[in-house]
């Protein structure tokens, strides 16, 4: 009798661990979440609008790139004290998005951003400015998270397409996403961030300096 309430005892444990993560898989925002906690060696995993996303090995030639931007939000957030810039936080958007970013820009709930960090760490509300490197027009990142992105009212998104050397920036205009042109000098700017200006063809060729100088130019 012991014996059998010992294999019914395991089997109970058993069954109450939480299943791993898979791709494809429908899922809520908080099971999501709770899977996601549980599996410290996943280290990008993400929800768009219910279906599980899992990282694959990350090349160099997207790293590149998301460096860059990191770069370049930092360099701005350093001279803006009301604002913060993040690398592949986790953002809990609504009950069927949470996604993980390669790079955003927020300002902070004291200067009037909308995003929060909750108990648990996490962000939740849109932040200001969300970047995604991404392989080409075909990645998710200009379907289904576009959508979730401009629904859930993130004002700016920004997507550098590396195959096809190209840089969308959509800003958030009556509930849609519009895509901004560049100035006269080849530069594309914020319209929620005064003085982030991006310099396109300086980008695409991953001159960091020249990225960085544009921004000091606006600080003059």
């Amino acid at each position: 009798m012991l014996a059998v309430e010992n294999k019914s005892s395991a089997a109970g444990s058993s069954s109450s661990r939480p299943l791993p993560l898979e791709s494809g898989e429908f899922l809520h925002s908080r099971e999501f979440l709770r899977r996601y906690e549980r599996m410290p060696q996943v280290k990008k995993a993400e929800l768009i609008e219910g279906v599980v996303y899992m990282g694959s090995p990350v090349s160099v030639r997207h790293a590149k790139p998301d460096n860059l931007m990191q770069l370049w939000l930092g360099a701005y957030a350093s001279r803006h004290p009301e604002t913060e810039a993040l690398t592949n936080a986790t953002v809990i958007l609504d009950a069927e998005n949470t996604v993980q970013p390669d790079a955003l820009l927020r300002r902070l709930p004291e200067h009037g951003g909308l995003s929060r960090v909750n108990e648990d760490g996490y962000l939740t509300g849109p932040p200001e400015l969300i970047v995604e490197v991404a392989a080409s027009s075909a990645s998710i990142d200009l379907r289904d998270k576009r959508r979730a992105y401009c629904r859930n009212g993130v004002r700016e998104y920004l997507v550098w397409l590396v195959a096809e050397a190209r840089l969308e920036w959509f800003c958030l205009e009556d509930d849609e996403y519009r895509a901004q042109l560049p100035d006269a000098e080849g530069a594309l700017h914020s319209r929620v961030f005064p003085g982030l200006r991006l310099p396109v063809a300086a980008l695409l060729a991953c001159d960091t300096a020249k990225v960085l100088e544009a921004l000091a130019d606006t600080n003059r």
